[in-house]
């Protein structure tokens, strides 16, 4: 007999042990190896071309390395589209331990059961073991290497069964594959390759700020475009004539644009108004390879003040258009009114009215500070005789409950209390203290009225506040006419200061215009200046340039292979990496963001968020050039070629 006789060839039990024996020279003497099963999302309908697939599962195998001949020198070449690595490996795998380690997961991502695994491609037939076009991290090399053939018959059915897989594998070339297994190692295989475009984003925003220049008047109040002109291709320059010996040059920009391929002047805005103008100034426009423009303008000529012009005291950082100037409205002069205190108790008098003020269109509200807190105020009193001493009930001719004014001598502060009389007029009981004056210690007030034998004797002393006088303002013809006490208040100690409110909601009507300005950014996403549309009419004081906050400002940390989305575009791209560079001393950081597998460019401006960070950040530019492909080294190529031929001569190889 040929055969061994202590073997039945092919028996389960001896299939089971050859399997069991393989199973154990792979772990003594195979290395660890990650395999990452393929997962294919979309294909070509006509050939069943793969478009679209990603690897985010992956499987720790044993696995022994046949060979390594492709890391042997030769296998890297030099070609014409640059360098090409060709690093191959043979690796064995058992097929026990495939079938019940990685087969039933592949079965759960065919069949839908893992939620969000499903795939459009059908592979059922190949779950039961590995398939060309996966992927092995070959972790002695750091690299993975995409299956190019599997070998399951090799050695073929011994004792009747298969034991092993032998994968024949290539250096795996990145083509835009989505690769997020959450293993470290294995994810910064692919960081740096394939096609990887970068994003500048707005880091740290800081909004501009801005400060009027001035108040003047006979000022360039608005500038009229006569004529837009024609074939301009650079900037025209806008000169004014010069006012009179004191006064300021206006100064203006001119902003072109082009309508059916004839550039011409869209508008001219000032940038100083200038002042002391009497007439209108001539306008001059030159420059700029055009002709046939021409404008004249507009003076304000009243007394009434228009705003200078705009000096920029912080250009900010992190605008991506112009933003939103806003100034201040003109309120005119306020009205002015003075107050006069006195009586027994400190109250306000009259009101006095100073000047009415101007361009009232609504009552204005009037306002008249508080009395100041008094010190030294008696609290308690009780009723007493000449000398101080208590009572129960002195003098005669007093009307009950009325209050009286009491002094301690002449030029002392009045204290004011209410009483009781029995039905003789003497007075009786505890007064009860209604104004308690200030700067006392103690001391003995006499009573005015009745015989003038009623006094009382002042105990408690402390502090107090008065009451606050009101009152209201009456106009006609846009100024303040009158000035009306509502409530006298008291407590006044010294003469208190009048209020009338002058705000731009109770202001407008002929004669008030609010200024209007625009801003200019730069190339570094700063407010470089700001123009006037309108100078605006009626300003007594500077007014306040508010200038709009940046649109957004950086917000959390993008993860790695997440995907953002442009708010403005819709634009989708996977992140590879996300990380901010300092600048100089005193100068701003930069913000990267490098992704890959975009669907399209960002617009500069727009918001990206990501999906699973919820990070927000603004786009300041998108370079769409990749330079991250190790594989793209033609511009290497040809500056090495260059160096070798003269591309100038007719025929760089000589003659012949």
């Amino acid at each position: 007999m040929t055969l061994n006789p202590f073997f039945l060839q092919g028996s389960t039990t001896e299939q089971f042990l050859i399997q069991d024996l393989i199973n154990e020279q792979l772990k003594i003497y195979g290395i660890e190896i990650y395999y990452l099963p393929r997962k294919i999302f979309k294909t070509d309908n006509i050939i069943e071309e793969i478009q679209s697939s990603k690897f985010d599962d992956s499987f720790l195998i044993e696995a022994y390395l046949n060979n390594y001949d492709g890391y042997a020198p030769g296998s890297d070449l030099m070609t014409k589209f640059g360098l090409r690595l060709q690093n191959e490996v043979s690796l064995t795998i058992s097929k026990e331990r495939f079938e019940e380690f990685i087969a039933p997961f592949l079965e759960g991502i065919s069949s839908g059961i893992r939620e969000g695994r499903i795939t459009e491609y059908d592979f059922a037939d190949l779950i039961t073991r590995p398939k060309e076009g996966d992927l092995i991290y070959f972790p002695l090399g750091e690299r993975l290497f995409e299956i190019k053939r599997v070998e399951s018959e090799k050695p073929f059915y011994q004792l009747g069964r298969n034991y092993i897989y032998e994968l024949q594998c290539e250096l795996y070339e990145y083509e835009n594959e989505l690769i997020d297994t959450s293993i470290e190692e294995v994810d910064n295989t692919v960081e740096d390759e394939g096609y990887i475009s970068t994003i500048t984003l707005v880091g740290t925003a800081r909004t501009a700020t801005a400060d009027a220049v001035g108040i003047v008047s006979g000022f360039v109040k608005e500038i009229f475009l006569n004529n837009d002109g024609s074939g301009y291709s650079g900037t025209p320059i806008i000169t004014f004539s010069s006012p009179p010996s004191g006064g300021s040059r206006a100064e203006a920009v001119a902003i072109t644009t082009s309508i059916g391929g004839i550039r011409s002047i869209k508008e001219i805005l000032l940038t100083s108004t200038g002042s002391n103008y009497e007439t209108a100034p001539t306008i001059t426009i030159t420059g700029g390879g055009g002709t046939g423009a021409a404008a004249t303008c507009s003076i304000s000529t009243s007394s009434s003040k228009g705003l200078f012009g705009v000096s920029i005291t912080d250009g900010g950082r992190g605008y991506n258009s112009s933003p939103t100037v806003t100034v201040s409205p003109p309120t005119g002069f306020g009205a002015i009114a003075t107050a006069t205190s006195g009586g027994a108790i400190g109250s306000i008098t009259s009101l006095n009215l100073v000047t009415g003020g101007e361009y009232y269109i609504s009552t204005p509200s009037v306002v008249i500070s508080n009395p100041s807190v008094r010190t030294g105020v008696l609290t308690e009193v009780y009723l007493s005789d000449s000398g101080g001493n208590p009572v129960a009930s002195v003098g005669s001719g007093y009307t009950d409950g009325f209050t009286y004014d009491c002094s301690p001598g002449s030029g002392a502060s009045l204290v004011r209390v209410l009483v009781s009389v029995n039905d003789s007029g003497a007075v009786v009981g505890v007064p009860t203290v209604v104004y308690g004056g200030f700067g006392y210690n103690n001391g003995l007030f006499q009573l005015d009225g009745g015989d003038g034998s009623a006094y009382v004797y002042g105990t408690g002393i402390g502090t107090a506040s008065g009451i606050t006088a009101t009152g209201i303002a009456s106009i006609s013809g846009g100024i303040v006419t009158s000035l009306t006490i509502t409530n006298p208040g008291y407590g006044y100690t010294q003469t208190p200061q009048v209020s009338i409110a002058n705000s731009a909601s109770i202001k407008g009507g002929v004669g008030i215009v609010t200024a209007t300005a625009v801003s200019i950014i730069n190339a570094n996403s700063e407010v470089s200046s700001i123009r006037m549309v309108n100078p605006g009419l009626g300003y007594t004081t500077n007014p306040t340039i508010t200038i709009e906050n940046p649109s957004a400002i950086g917000i959390s940390t993008f993860t790695y292979n997440e995907v953002v989305t442009g708010q403005t575009s819709g634009i989708t791209a996977r992140v590879r990496d996300f990380r901010e560079y300092p600048g100089a001393v005193g100068e701003p950081s930069t913000v990267l963001l490098r992704v890959s597998l975009n669907t399209g460019m960002f617009y500069k401006g727009e918001t990206i968020i990501g999906s699973a960070s919820s990070a927000t950040w603004v786009v300041d530019n998108h370079d769409a050039n990749s330079y991250d492909d190790p594989y793209d080294t033609n511009e290497e190529i040809e500056s090495e070629a260059d160096d070798i031929l003269d591309f100038t001569e007719t025929n760089p190889f000589g003659e012949y």
